[in-house]
């Protein structure tokens, strides 16, 4: 098992969930009125969402694809939360909208996808009385709620088909972060680490929900308890991705499987995630009334009307994403 740290990682890059973590310093701003500490939150003022998250999250709209590119690279491009809410916002606000018919989530350079939480950013805590301890039985649950846990379910319920790129080491909630899109490609260098044992935590952003879906119970609890570097060859054998290419071909192969989804019956295929995504979640019988309601739904699709004339034209289909 490697270190706990990455030697050559960048300083104060945390592996490890913020939400879980936090350093803790007191201002007293009035006798016995409040004190401000440096504690985990998502509590962010809205000019650092405009400014420091919108330099640090690229967005590109190009051939109704929507790229979205972590761009974090002296802190191995780990989420703040800034980082991850305007990632959330982006994938989410592209619901309803007809620009974008696909997403692929990636990040610059070749060595971090993304390193897990930026556990060194600075977080603000609602002013408290003096006398209050530095946390209060409720608080990390509701910051994980207000967190990770509103990241993770933008991508599952996402109505667009959802890329990850990964092109370097993706630890911890980042893992879970390409692991939660609906497909992903890994550079040959690139690696997954469930980082949490390492650190005494457990692990959060819905790896314990992703995780038993795609390799099971018992290879989870190993993954899980170990600790240990999963290259992208053995990520791609147990089918935690979909294909390993060569870096250099990392966003080209993205690219191409994009360009197909975007110019597929996007409607058809946010039913089809919906129906997939739930299907181990329900029993037969609700699977049954999923499955209708979506074949209801599409039969309304100017797309499904497309592919049955295309189909008696002995034509190829052009699909519009309605």
């Amino acid at each position: 098992m490697s270190a706990v740290w990455f030697a050559s990682g960048p300083a104060n890059v945390g592996l490890t969930p913020s939400d879980q973590m936090g350093s803790f310093s007191s201002n007293t701003f009035g006798t016995n009125l409040t004190r401000r500490r440096r504690l985990p939150s998502p509590i962010m003022s809205p000019d650092s969402v405009e400014t420091d998250a919108t330099d640090m999250v690229r967005y590109e709209l190009r051939d109704q694809v929507a790229w979205i590119t972590i761009d974090n690279p002296t802190k191995g491009n780990a989420l703040s939360p800034e980082i991850r809410d305007r990632i959330a916002e982006l994938v989410s606000g592209n619901n309803g909208r007809f620009e974008a018919r696909a997403i692929v989530i990636t990040a610059v350079g070749d060595k971090f996808f993304c390193s897990g939480a930026d556990i060194s950013a600075d977080r603000e805590h609602p002013p408290r009385a003096d006398d209050a301890p530095a946390l209060i039985v409720g608080e990390s649950r509701r910051m994980m709620l207000e967190g990770q846990l509103k990241l993770m379910p933008a991508i599952l319920d996402c109505e667009l088909p959802v890329i990850a790129a990964v092109n370097g080491t993706a630890a911890g909630v980042g893992a879970h972060l390409a692991l939660c899109c609906d497909l992903v490609i890994m550079a040959e260098h690139a690696k997954l680490i469930e980082i949490f044992a390492r650190r005494g935590l457990v692990p959060d952003g819905l790896g314990a929900w992703i995780l038993p879906r795609l390799v099971g119970l018992q290879k989870t609890k190993e993954l899980m308890f170990f600790a240990e570097d999963i290259s992208a060859e053995e990520a791609l054998s147990l089918g935690l991705c979909n294909r390993v290419v060569p870096a250099s071909d990392l966003i080209d192969a993205a690219s191409e499987w994009a360009g197909r989804l975007a110019s597929g019956p996007t409607r058809s295929l946010m039913l089809t995630k919906w129906l997939v995504n739930r299907a181990l979640d329900v029993d037969r019988r609700t699977l049954e009334d999923n499955e209708a309601w979506a074949v209801e739904l599409n039969n309304r699709t100017m797309d499904m009307a497309e592919g049955i004339a295309s189909f008696r034209e002995r034509r190829e289909p052009v699909w519009r994403g309605f």
